[in-house]
Formats: structure tokens, C-alpha cells, sequence
């Protein structure tokens, strides 16, 4: 596919000829090494954030989008500061570390304090109290590889609730092995949760390769010590922003097909992966329709704070509840880059026969027909639970957690080829679906 858009500016763009830039199935990469060399890393609520959200604005309108704004809403910043993890003698060594999103720090001096590991954060729900006071957990939980990461569901708890069940049973601290599948010396970070009635403790995540030393270290010395000093802030409250454009229905304008991805990252790599691809991916395929003047109209949202749990959709739900009937369909892509495998529906039963249909327009591609069980992703899982109709592109995971919430996730990940096959995908999808006028709730 080959069409032209003659009023975006072109140099400062993407350093093609002024007025000649080709939009073709390259565009979501050029979106996303913009996106990822310009800006880096956004954290949500930083600097970078708020470079981020102008950087979207700027490119929604230089490709031509028929509307574009912004939307604000409030959340808690958190900073990440300095990390490290000692173990003491006799097997005095580091230990790469990093804070999970969300922690207290130390305290000055640190915290040094003997370790007792589990295997799982059930196993630490069901240990003797007395065997837990005033030590660090460690959660030694590995995830294992699988296209659709189907595992992660169940590892993932160590990290998100992990802190609230060490410090119930009198924990000093919780370390965890890193949500991931890669044997590189990074640490994967994430974001993790206290309660009000809790006390907080200091959490953070080590390496794989550091997560099996320790665990060898502790089958030796079960009364091995460690010594964590981890410096982060919490300033308080912030403002960030979900960045949302239009091409407008030719026929039904009213009736809104959703596309979208997640704006922020973590602070670590660049956010190539998680969700730099996504964003690309999404901005292309609405610039990439815009000529042909869909009858319905396509929504692109790049939805803020994702990585701080789903703020910016919630805040966007929360914004348009009286709208969401008019949201005929929404979808994300937010699982990298890998090739689109598999096409999963989230439709009404009477809808289901043009659910495979629009498979069938996928087929060329390697893309099979997957269950009627789609989330839609993660952000798009609230617009769901209200009653929007949803679809994922199932994109191919089997590396995905090498790289996810680490500093590897970095623009050299990305496979261009895979790249161009999942914009092809996302035009189809996007296209059937806005073109039609199946009630897909039906």
C-alpha cells in the first residue's frame, strides 16, 4: 500500500523530503524509533511524560488526524533512586537489583537483615510467622516461556502483592526473582501495591542469574544475610494525560471504532517493547486509513500510565461512561512486536460470523481464529467490562519477557518485518470493522 500526505511536514519528521513523505507499512517503525530516540524512556508523571504527550500531538496532527486533544487526569508520581544489594559474608558479592515501582525506600543505613525464600507467593501466604520477622523474603517464582504469555498471570502476584503478605507475617523487606524468561543480568521492575492497614516495606526485584546464586548461596548458608539500600521518592500528586485523535466517519460518524496503546514506560530502557511498537502501530494504521474515509469513525488513543495500573483508562472510562454505547469496538496493542499469530474476538454471539469473516481477511497473513474470550488488552479491559466489544491481535510473546520492564527493552529488539506484519493486521481489523454496520454486541 502507497499513499501520499502532503500536509505533514516532512524533515523535521522523520529527515524524508518535505512534502513527499510516503506513507507505506514502514510508518509504525519510523513512529517508534521517533518516538524512542527523541524521547527515551517515560515514566508517568516525569518530564519525559510530558514530552511524550506533546511528541503524540505533534505527530497525530503533522499525519493529518482530523481531530486531536488531550485529556488530563491526577496520579501518584513515584521516582526511582539508587539501588544496590550486598550479600554479607561468606559470600560477600552484589547483587543486581532494582526497585519495584511503587516502593518506599530504605532507610539510610539500609536494611540488613538475615533471608528466607519461597517458591511461590502462596508458600509465603501459608509460613509460620516466626520464621519471617524482621527478615527479607525472597520469592524465587520463575516464569516460563509461552507464545501468548500465559504464564505471567501467575507468577506476576509475587510482585504486585508480595510486600503486603512479608510485612503481615513481620518482614523487613521483600526481594523478588525477576517476572521474566531472559538469563541476562537484568533486573525486571514492575509496578507492586501496598494496603492502608499494612505496614510498607521496602521491594524490589533481582536478575534471574542473581535469583539462582542466591538460592544456591541459601541451600549452603540457610542463614545468609543481605544488606538493601534503595533511595526512591514519592513527591506526590501530579498530573499526566491520555492522547486521543480522530479520523471522522464518512457515513456514521458518531459510531467510534477504538484503536490504541499505552504512552508511558518504565524509566530503564526506552520502551521499544512495552509499549513504543503498540503506539507506532496504532498512529499508523488510523494515519494510514484517513484516505480512505472509513464510514464509522476511528479513535486513536495512547492511553497514559499504564504501567501504574491502567490510570489513564480508568480515567478515560470515567470521562465518556455516557458515551461507551457508542463505542462499537475497541482493541490495544500492547505485547511487543512479534508477528500476530492468532485473531481473538470479544463478541456478541450473533456477531461471531463476522468475527470469522474478518479472520478469514486475515488469513494471508498466519493468523488463525482464536477464542471468543478476548481482553481487548490491558487498558481496553475497562472499556470491556462495560460492555464495548473488543478483539486482540495476539502477537507472538515466546521472547517477550526477556525484555519487558528492563533496560533491554531497547529499538534493536524490534524485528521491522514483524513490525510491518502487524500494521497489516491492524489496517485489516480496523478497516472490516469501520466499514461495516454489524452491532457487534449482538
Amino acid at each position: 500500500m502507497k499513499l501520499w500526505l502532503t500536509s505533514l511536514c516532512a524533515a523535521a519528521c522523520f529527515s524524508l523530503p518535505a512534502q513527499q513523505l510516503e506513507l507505506n507499512h514502514d510508518l509504525a517503525y519510523k513512529l517508534l524509533e521517533s518516538l524512542t530516540v527523541e524521547v527515551g524512556p517515560r515514566l508517568a508523571g516525569s518530564a519525559a511524560d510530558a514530552r511524550s504527550v506533546a511528541w503524540a500531538q505533534r505527530h497525530f496532527k503533522q499525519l493529518g488526524y482530523d481531530k486531536v486533544w488531550v485529556e488530563p487526569f491526577n496520579m501518584q508520581y513515584w521516582e526511582r533512586g539508587q539501588a544496590s544489594l550486598q550479600v554479607n559474608a561468606p559470600f560477600s558479592q552484589s547483587l543486581v537489583v532494582t526497585a519495584l515501582g511503587g516502593s518506599i525506600g530504605t532507610p539510610f543505613d539500609g536494611i540488613n537483615s538475615q533471608v528466607v525464600m519461597f517458591d511461590t507467593l502462596e508458600q509465603l501466604q501459608q509460613a509460620n510467622p516466626a520464621d519471617v520477622k524482621n527478615r527479607i523474603v525472597f520469592i524465587n517464582h520463575a516464569l516460563e516461556r509461552d507464545i501468548r504469555g500465559g504464564f505471567y498471570g501467575g507468577v506476576v502476584g509475587g510482585r504486585a502483592r508480595g510486600a503486603v503478605e512479608a510485612a503481615k507475617l513481620g518482614a523487613s523487606a521483600l526481594i523478588i526473582r525477576s517476572v521474566g524468561s531472559s538469563n541476562n543480568r537484568f533486573a525486571h521492575t514492575g509496578i507492586m501495591r501496598y494496603d492502608d492497614d499494612v505496614e510498607r516495606i521496602p521491594a524490589a526485584a533481582i536478575s534471574i542469574p542473581d535469583a539462582q546464586q542466591l538460592s544456591k548461596m541459601l541451600s549452603i548458608n540457610p542463614e545468609l544475610s543481605l544488606t538493601l539500600h534503595m533511595q526512591n521518592n514519592l513527591p506526590g500528586t501530579v498530573t499526566s494525560h491520555n492522547v486521543i485523535a480522530e479520523i471522522t466517519g464518512s457515513k456514521r460518524p458518531d459510531e467510534i471504532v477504538l484503536i490504541s496503546a499505552h504512552l508511558d514506560s518504565w524509566d530503564e530502557g526506552t520502551g521499544a517493547l512495552d509499549d513504543g511498537a503498540g503506539v507506532g502501530i496504532v498512529m499508523a494504521a488510523g494515519a494510514l486509513l484517513k484516505a480512505e474515509r472509513p464510514e464509522r469513525t476511528i479513535r486513536v488513543v495512547l492511553f497514559g500510565n499504564e504501567e501504574g495500573g491502567l490510570i489513564g483508562a480508568r480515567a478515560y472510562a470515567a470521562q465518556h461512561h455516557q458515551q461507551l454505547a457508542t463505542h462499537v469496538f475497541a482493541s490495544e496493542s500492547d505485547f511487543g512486536a512479534g508477528r500476530v499469530w492468532r485473531f481473538d474476538t470479544g463478541f456478541g454471539e450473533q456477531a461471531l460470523t463476522f468475527g470469522a469473516q474478518l479472520q478469514q481477511k486475515l488469513k494471508h497473513l498466519g493468523i488463525a481464529m482464536g477464542p471468543n474470550t478476548a481482553s481487548g488488552g490491558p487498558d481496553v479491559s475497562i472499556l470491556k467490562a462495560q460492555g464495548v466489544p473488543v478483539a486482540t491481535l495476539q502477537q507472538d510473546g515466546t521472547d517477550y519477557f526477556d525484555y519487558h520492564h528492563t533496560p533491554n527493552d531497547t529499538l534493536d529488539k524490534i524485528d521491522p518485518t514483524a513490525l510491518r506484519q502487524n500494521l497489516e493486521a491492524w489496517l485489516i481489523m480496523t478497516r472490516e470493522i469501520a466499514n461495516s454496520s454489524v452491532d457487534l454486541r449482538l
